[in-house]
């Protein structure tokens, strides 16, 4: 068979749409990375990812306006809760992975009714898109520790269910 009577190829399957809540995460962590580099407003940063982007409708704006003040309002807790996790000094962490570690612990935090797996597995989606080679798997321990802390509960009966099978 020639190459010009080969049939051609299955396309490569679409990737899947992201969910709402998947882009409500993306445009916090994108709004708090902004605000460490800048210190501008969130008024100012809510009104720029609204405006910047034919996508934001897409998102869940309710979470995105829930994490993105959140954060910058409880920014020092988050700080404290996150700094004994981490396996050297926060100010030595890339910005885009302590946007991704800020949205994160703030939704593991004060979002009880997210379960932890998910809220740490889109914090790794997201290092992997925005963050550098091997940023998810930092993201992944110190998150991972600290879930372990506070939702102690949850994660030890998801730990008893991974063993159980």
């Amino acid at each position: 068979m020639t190459e010009a009577s080969t049939p051609n190829a299955p396309a490569a399957p679409r990737p899947k749409p992201k969910s709402a809540r998947r882009r409500a995460r993306e445009f916090a962590m994108q709004g708090i990375y902004q605000w460490l580099m800048t210190n501008d407003t969130g008024s100012n940063i809510d009104r720029y990812l609204r405006d910047s982007t034919p996508y934001f409708p897409k998102c869940d704006e309710i979470l995105f306006r829930a994490v993105l003040f959140g954060v910058i309002k409880d920014i020092g807790p988050l700080t404290k809760a996150l700094e004994p996790h981490a396996e050297r000094p926060l100010d030595e962490v890339s910005i885009v992975e302590m946007a991704v570690l800020y949205v994160a612990a703030f939704e593991i935090i004060s979002m009880p009714e997210t379960p932890y797996p998910v809220i740490i597995n889109e914090a790794i989606e997201l290092t992997k898109s925005f963050g550098g080679a091997d940023g998810h798997r930092f993201v992944n321990g110190v998150l991972d520790k600290l879930a372990a802390l506070v939702r102690a509960d949850e994660f030890a009966a998801a730990a008893a269910k991974r063993r159980n099978g």
